[in-house]
């Protein structure tokens, strides 16, 4: 009954607002512009030479799109059809040839754009991580892995008010009223102590931080062996980044500025680091799993192949190619076709990205360090047609 007060609750506010408060002032967002190009307008197309990795990571999108219905929109890029009838095309067991065949005869590229900021953005990358854990709190591993509470309830505004499309809550029901999930710093001090929802135990709170930004992780139990855990759920809370205020208070300088200099700050400052963690009032449930990392998609990642983007301008599944810095002058070139499977609370904008690594030292070496300027072009099954309004000469 008490879900019940609180959705009529809801559709009271909302109608309220609908029918008797003066309309807001329009916040001016950025909104998404392609410009159309051809292959040879995309400067390294020709230098990823191993489009066959890109085309196994789009197969895997593809095998979610056949589940859809063909008529629903997918997006502003067409049907579902659409993107059924270009994954039946696809070669199977390709050749690099054939894939890259495949990518250059049935897709056109447009460069993505913002209308704020114009075609450059930043990309940064993320990895597995391993940490040490174990299913009982005993000796050193004292520090809970949670998975989602009963109690956390996301709510599609959409569903009750055109004008809320793409627009979600999460929190909790307190008697009839909807209130915001506990915050970090909550969780950390014991609130979710009641509900017994912890699934593992860390040996350190640091790894625990680090691997809800990553979003999935392998943990290596006492015995040697290895299992995975995924994304389950996430408080509702906004992300933000400690590195920023790291800066701003003279701990880290910009230049130094990575995943490694934070967590190197974070372990040699015991006393601080609990309340810089808190600043980010966001936290991540798990699950484990036994398929290795999963994107938001549903679908398992591809290293170097997987992109988390902004979901609120791109859909899962589409193919992009990157042109991005490389981390270090010894990184691999980040001029290379991927898929949009995944996103992430720190995702926000049209040309940003955030680059799966994989898992190792490699990777977090890399995903550590990259913060690149850069740029990438949708590609487009040349069957769709793309509504005007999205197309800048």
């Amino acid at each position: 009954m008490k879900y019940l007060a609180f959705l009529l609750g809801l559709l009271a506010l909302l109608a309220a607002c609908s029918e008797e408060a003066p309309a807001p002032v329009p916040k001016q967002e950025e909104t998404l512009l392609l410009k159309r190009v051809t292959l040879s307008d995309i400067p390294a197309w020709s230098t990823d030479d191993n489009k066959k990795k890109a085309l196994i990571a789009f197969a895997k999108s593809c095998a979610i799109f056949q589940k859809k219905d063909p008529k629903l929109a997918f997006s502003f890029l067409g049907t579902y059809q659409d993107w059924q009838d270009i994954c039946d095309k696809r070669p199977i067991d390709s050749t690099e040839d054939q894939a890259d065949l495949y990518f250059t005869t049935f897709f056109t590229p447009y460069l993505v754009q913002s209308s704020k900021s114009g075609a450059k953005g930043l990309f940064t990358g993320y990895y597995e991580p391993e940490i040490q854990a174990h299913f009982l709190k005993t000796g050193p591993y004292q520090y809970p892995l949670y998975q989602r509470p009963n109690d956390l309830i996301s709510v599609d505004l959409g569903q009750f008010h055109p004008d809320l499309q793409g627009k979600k809550i999460t929190g909790r029901v307190d008697g009839s009223t909807l209130i915001p999930y506990y915050d970090r710093s909550e969780i950390e001090a014991g609130a979710l102590a009641p509900q017994n929802l912890e699934i593992l135990y860390s040996t350190s709170k640091i790894d625990n931080f680090i691997l809800q930004i990553q979003g999935s992780g392998a943990v290596r139990l006492p015995d040697g062996s290895l299992i995975q855990i995924g994304y389950a759920g996430q408080n509702g809370r906004d992300y933000t980044a400690i590195g920023k205020p790291l800066i701003q208070m003279g701990a880290i300088a910009p230049e130094k500025m990575s995943m490694q200099a934070i967590r190197h700050w974070l372990e040699t400052h015991p006393n601080d680091a609990d309340r810089i963690m808190n600043l980010n009032k966001s936290f991540v449930f798990f699950q484990i799993r036994t398929d290795g990392p999963i994107g938001a998609q549903n679908v398992a990642l591809t290293p170097r192949r997987s992109l988390a983007v902004d979901r609120r301008f791109l859909p899962y599944g589409v193919p992009l190619f990157l042109s991005a810095e490389r981390p270090t002058e010894i990184s691999p070139s980040l001029d290379r076709l991927v898929i949009a499977q995944d996103t992430g609370g720190a995702i926000k904008g049209i040309v940003r990205g955030d680059l799966f690594w994989g898992a190792g030292k490699d990777a977090e070496h890399n995903a550590g360090l990259m913060a690149s300027s850069g740029q990438y072009w949708l590609l487009v099954p040349k069957t769709v047609k793309i509504d005007p309004s999205y197309l800048k000469n």
